[in-house]
């Protein structure tokens, strides 16, 4: 095995952007990608980041990654670590890429003092689940996403 995980550097924005658009084309979302190299560069690489990224590469190509950020749990007063997107190619899956870029996330989570790590996946996408589920991981059925982006984020901040 030739696995090498490592945090992203500003040079690796293109690279960033290739499999955002592998995932979106996954989840059959192509449509929605609005992001550019630029955004990338200035939202994961600036002094002061939104967002944080690892690369996983096989044999020196890049074949997932995983982007995440910090949030805060007011009941615990600690960070926690939200995973944005945990992506493989579809070629380079069953080689536990996912399960590495994962198990390095939790240990970024512990290094930093995290309360908890949170992620969501696709109702559909029971794969993920049963992934998720064999790692030790709870699914919380309970709660319910909300957002508003594009009108629905322009009517909110009017109000």
């Amino acid at each position: 095995m030739s696995l090498e995980i490592r945090k992203a550097v500003e040079s690796d924005a293109a690279t960033i952007l290739e499999l955002i658009n592998g995932l979106a084309d996954y989840e059959e979302l192509s449509g929605m990608v609005t992001a550019t190299e630029e955004q990338i560069r200035k939202t994961l690489f600036s002094d002061q980041p939104y967002a944080h990224c690892f690369l996983a590469f096989w044999q020196g190509k890049p074949v997932a990654y995983a982007l995440y950020f910090f949030n805060f749990s007011t009941f615990l007063a600690k960070p926690g670590l939200y995973l944005e997107d945990l992506f493989v190619q579809p070629d380079w899956r069953g080689k536990g890429i996912g399960k590495d870029l994962l198990l390095t996330l939790a240990r970024e989570a512990k290094a930093k003092n995290c309360g908890r790590m949170e992620w969501m996946a696709l109702d559909w996408n029971t794969r993920a689940h049963d992934f998720y589920r064999s790692l030790g991981a709870d699914m919380l059925e309970e709660w319910k996403l909300f957002r508003a982006t594009g009108e629905s984020l322009d009517k909110l901040a009017s109000l």
